[in-house]
């Protein structure tokens, strides 16, 4: 591989109500849960992954939904979860399948990359359990392990190495991971909505390339500042999108994808 591309996958979708992704001012306790509010205010929007053929080995950046979400969804959810979100996932999309439909098994992969372990992101981890490597920060793992509102069960088996922060050039804090210490791929510490969630800037020929996993949810996120609905810190949230915002106006950031956006199609990224 002497060139690094990026795939753009769709493996399903979750719906969710409207003030999950898109924070509202509100009387309601928990708006993000639909809980007592109008069905017509729910919404469909795509879980993504990403796998990058990078020269330096091919990376797979989350999970999306098991194959377990076409034969119970509750079950694998749980009961709360499932009361809050559903979810989809159509035949051939699961991450197994996308593998196989581009000529590749979980042996394949170099390294899996978790930028956090919320369920639509690492549900189908254990579809690619035979990776050389998965990866998730150790401030994400200390929170999942302590807040019960992580599905472990999604990853029971499952050998997760954790990594540390480190100070690199990019990001909110300025703390992340130089994933090959060459300056092409960095992880990128952007918390808020969960404890230690990461971003990725993936260095291409025509600029960076961000993917900015649950910082915000859609294009309109950044550009007026509207807050996912779910935080574990409002302030850390409010500087990870404010960052994500300015790195999107610089001259050499070439595009900005959040996992969730349904306006971003699957594609290849060359």
């Amino acid at each position: 591989m002497s060139q690094t591309k990026i795939h753009v996958l769709h493996t399903g979708s979750v719906n969710v109500d409207r003030a999950l992704p898109f924070k509202e001012k509100t009387l309601h306790p928990l708006p993000f849960s639909g809980w007592l509010r109008p069905n017509s205010w729910r919404m469909w929007v795509p879980v993504s992954a990403y796998l990058i053929e990078h020269p330096k080995g091919l990376l797979l950046v989350d999970a999306g939904w098991h194959e377990d979400m076409r034969v119970n969804v509750r079950k694998h959810l749980g009961f709360l979860t499932s009361t809050m979100i559903s979810g989809v996932l159509p035949p051939g999309q699961s991450i197994r399948e996308q593998l196989q439909r581009l000529g590749y098994t979980d042996k394949d992969l170099d390294l899996v990359i978790m930028t956090h372990l919320h369920s639509d992101h690492v549900s189908g981890i254990k579809h690619v359990n035979g990776a050389k490597r998965i990866i998730v920060s150790d401030l994400e793992w200390k929170a999942a392990l302590k807040d019960r509102n992580y599905i472990k069960s999604m990853w029971e088996g499952v050998n997760m190495e954790k990594f540390d922060m480190k100070s690199i050039p990019h990001g909110p804090y300025k703390k992340g991971l130089d994933l090959f210490g060459d300056g092409s791929i960095y992880l990128i510490l952007t918390p808020g909505h969960s404890a230690g969630m990461v971003s990725l800037l993936v260095k291409t020929d025509d600029g960076w390339v961000l993917l900015g996993s649950d910082v915000g949810y859609a294009r309109k996120s950044w550009e007026q500042h509207i807050l996912p609905g779910v935080t574990t810190s409002m302030e850390e949230a409010d500087k990870s999108l404010t960052w994500l915002g300015e790195f999107s106006k610089r001259d050499d950031c070439r595009m900005v994808i959040v996992n969730h956006d349904p306006e971003i199609a699957p594609k290849i990224i060359t």
